[in-house]
């Protein structure tokens, strides 16, 4: 287990989703006291379940030992009342991809954490200057982006406002560390770096799907068999949601105004029926029975 940074004891996570759980969950690990928040206690209590099987994983595979587990297990506390962030010295936000609940989100926050605690965002597209914007507090406010599965990622891409000042960047820095991971610094573009790439490469599989050049299995197997990605582009989209997929691509094409990031009408296709991937039981796969099915 490393030893948490100095100044940042508690931790306040927003959101206990997928990408909520998993910060959640490494920072305890890694020795912090974490206060993880949702709208509704049965999100959390979905949250903590899924917290106990990644830790019972981890300790299955020897990378944590039993008392390690049951410490981190203790060190997290849900809530449904954003007041209880009072104590916190760093809060990261990790709610849907939609910058006006972002925004909001920050400026409820700016109203319970302490002056001296440091902001941050898990967003994995938005800027983290106007983000930073709607608080008191710009110059120690940051993007921090864990990949998906956050347990098992090592990669933490940290992006700078422009107002963000060297002591933040630094303080996390330190704090990615902390946990084990490796930083990768961004500089504040739409979608930073690994959705800049990973994202327009999801969609132009799926533009491949919609113009009939293969199908989802074909597509797949040409990826993982000829590129040696270990797991097809479009099987990545339903993991990641597809409505995410589509938020950034949404945000490339706002930002950027290049023809090239528009989204493929397919995508949006199936975010509007609510195949939105695993999450939902179909995407471009049905999930639904012993094994998952192409839907095209």
């Amino acid at each position: 287990m490393s030893t948490p940074v100095p100044g940042i004891e508690t931790v306040g996570v927003v959101g206990a989703g997928q990408m909520g759980n998993g910060i959640a969950h490494v920072f305890a690990v890694s020795g912090y006291n974490v206060v993880m928040s949702d709208l509704e206690q049965s999100r959390i209590d979905t949250a903590m379940e899924t917290i106990d099987g990644n830790l019972e994983r981890q300790l299955r595979k020897d990378l944590i030992t039993e008392a390690e587990s049951n410490a981190a297990r203790a060190r997290i506390k849900g809530t449904t009342d954003m007041a209880d962030f009072g104590n916190c010295d760093l809060v990261i936000e990790a709610a849907a991809e939609i910058e006006t609940l972002k925004k909001d989100i920050f400026k409820k926050l700016v109203e319970v954490v302490p002056e001296n605690a440091i902001l941050a965002s898990n967003t994995s597209s938005i800027s983290i200057t106007r983000l930073a914007t709607v608080t008191d507090r710009p110059e120690r406010f940051m993007g921090i982006h864990f990949m998906n599965p956050v347990p098992v990622m090592r990669l933490v891409e940290l992006i700078r406002g422009i107002a963000t000042d060297e002591a933040t960047y630094e303080t996390m820095r330190a704090v990615v560390a902390s946990l084990g991971k490796e930083a990768a610094s961004a500089e504040d573009f739409p979608a930073f770096i690994v959705n800049r790439v990973l994202v327009p490469m999801i969609n132009e599989a799926v533009y491949t799907l919609y113009e009939g050049v293969g199908t989802v299995e074909s597509i797949d197997k040409a990826m993982k068999l000829g590129a040696n990605h270990p797991m097809g582009p479009l099987e990545l989209a339903d993991f990641i949601g597809l409505d995410t997929c589509l938020a950034i691509m949404n945000v490339l094409h706002d930002g950027l105004a290049d023809t090239k990031y528009r989204p493929c009408p397919l995508l949006v296709k199936y975010v509007e029926a609510g195949w939105l991937g695993r999450k939902t039981g179909r995407g471009f796969y049905d999930y639904r029975g012993a094994e998952p099915v192409p839907t095209r």
